[in-house]
């Protein structure tokens, strides 16, 4: 498998979430992976020293590269696992690679389905999904190499709780499926079971802030009433049986948030048990 970092957050390299890729793996991901019996190939992305770009620019130039190494990835037969600072690199990334992705599960305490249009904050990461299915920034998403937009139809969104007014309501709107925290168990079976396709390709994508905060502060964006653990790696464990995944990744760790350290150790816990799932 290869682990692809890409630790910057908002254009900025290793700050906030950005220093969360390295931290992971500083803090023995690859070598616990290995122990598992998974060979590890670890690649950090970087973009070009002494470059200066703008939040927007830096997200899909990162959006690009990441696109390349999951292609790259893959032709070489091995599972790429994203390590990012922010969605929207590693969601589009990841869908650029892959070329033909027909599900994206999408786990997060936020909707990240924002356009210019509707947000509040101007925060270009919570237009992530919104980025992923077609109803934003569609000039710089047609440069990353095999990008196609993923119908709304494809996506399901998990665990969000943490919505702008304007966001909420384009997600009622639209065709995406959504499945609440506390209905998780009950509701994705069924979201799985409507999959006419047999095992379509798909991408799983894990903002680690949907994880309640008792696992740990995830970033300064985590919101109360999360899933836990044993929700998580049971869900993992379902869709990884329903679909294939064949990219995932994982994102959003500010090591600064997490004080006690716990949160460090269930972003590892998440990663290890979505490796193994997609094993299986």
């Amino acid at each position: 498998m290869e682990l692809i970092a890409v630790p910057y957050d908002s254009g900025r390299h290793g700050q906030r979430m950005g220093a969360g890729p390295t931290h992971l793996l500083q803090a023995g991901l690859g070598a616990r992976l290995e122990s598992a019996g998974h060979h590890v190939h670890i690649r950090t992305l970087e973009l070009p020293h002494g470059s200066w770009s703008a939040e927007i620019g830096a997200a899909f130039d990162l959006a690009g590269a990441v696109a390349r190494a999951v292609a790259e990835a893959i032709g070489d037969g091995r599972f790429p696992l994203v390590l990012s600072g922010n969605c929207g690199p590693a969601a589009l990334g990841c869908v650029g690679g892959l070329r033909t992705v027909s599900r994206v599960l999408w786990f997060d305490a936020h909707a990240d389905f924002n356009t210019p249009e509707t947000t509040v904050s101007g925060y270009l990461d919570g237009m992530a999904l919104a980025a992923v299915t077609g109803r934003c920034w569609t000039q710089l998403t047609n440069a990353i190499p095999g990008f196609v937009p993923v119908p709304e139809t494809g996506v399901t969104l998990i665990g969000a709780r943490d919505l702008d007014d304007g966001e909420a309501a384009a997600l009622r709107a639209s065709a995406v499926r959504y499945v609440a925290t506390q209905e998780l168990r009950a509701q994705l079976p069924t979201v799985l079971a409507d999959d006419t396709d047999t095992r379509p390709t798909a991408y799983l994508h894990m903002d680690l802030d949907v994880l309640d905060p008792r696992h740990g502060r995830i970033n300064c964006y985590s919101s109360p009433s999360g899933l836990d653990l044993d929700d998580v790696e049971w869900a993992v464990a379902s869709i990884t049986q329903a679909v294939r995944v064949r990219a995932a990744s994982l994102t959003a760790f500010d090591p600064a948030s997490d004080v006690t350290g716990r949160a460090c150790e269930s972003a590892l816990a998440v990663a290890m048990g979505l490796v193994h799932a997609v094993s299986r």
